[in-house]
């Protein structure tokens, strides 16, 4: 087995990913601490041609070294924009119609994996704080909560593990229905 050089991949320039069809997820990131895990989930939004990534509160906006770091120029591909405070975001993307999704262990959640996306809807994936997770007020205009199941004692993943996984499993559902029709 051989690993494909970096011309073999097929990838993308910053123009032409800026002008691609995209899929119509939204990520949010609510009041998230680490400038580190901004710049990962930056560079799997890139990674499945999120459409947006909302920086709500606390969370560090680029340009910023550790951003830069670990976005590995993702901040230049993925659009995105700040928000000094996540309700006025989430208040804007529901006004634009698209179903609010929180990332959270709660009650009424569903596994990740049974999350079933509906044919011409937008979502928008909401992922909380370190510590606290989505705030409680995000909570309540969630139209879907969706938690990942865990085996361990923790209970808990960092925010970009976790991110990456409800993106991806998002994602697969969205591009199936796309390439669907």
């Amino acid at each position: 087995m051989r690993k494909l050089t970096m011309d073999e991949m097929g990838r993308l320039s910053v123009e032409q990913f800026k002008s691609a069809r995209k899929n119509p997820l939204v990520v949010v990131l609510d009041n998230v601490r680490s400038h580190h895990n901004v710049g990962a989930v930056f560079r799997t939004c890139d990674a499945f041609a999120c459409t947006k990534l909302l920086l709500c509160g606390i969370t560090g906006t680029p340009p910023h070294r550790d951003i830069q770091k670990t976005a590995l120029g993702a901040t230049e591909s993925v659009e995105w924009k700040y928000y000094e405070n996540t309700i006025d975001a989430i208040s804007e993307l529901k006004a634009s119609g698209y179903k609010i999704v929180a990332l959270e262990i709660a009650e009424g959640s569903i596994p990740v994996d049974s999350f079933t996306a509906i044919d011409g809807e937008k979502y928008a994936l909401v992922l909380g704080n370190e510590v606290d997770g989505v705030d409680d007020a995000v909570m309540e205009l969630a139209d879907i909560c969706l938690e990942i199941p865990q085996f361990g004692t923790k209970h808990s993943l960092n925010v970009s593990v976790s991110g990456g996984i409800a993106i991806w499993e998002m994602s697969k559902k969205l591009i199936r229905l796309a390439t669907d029709k």
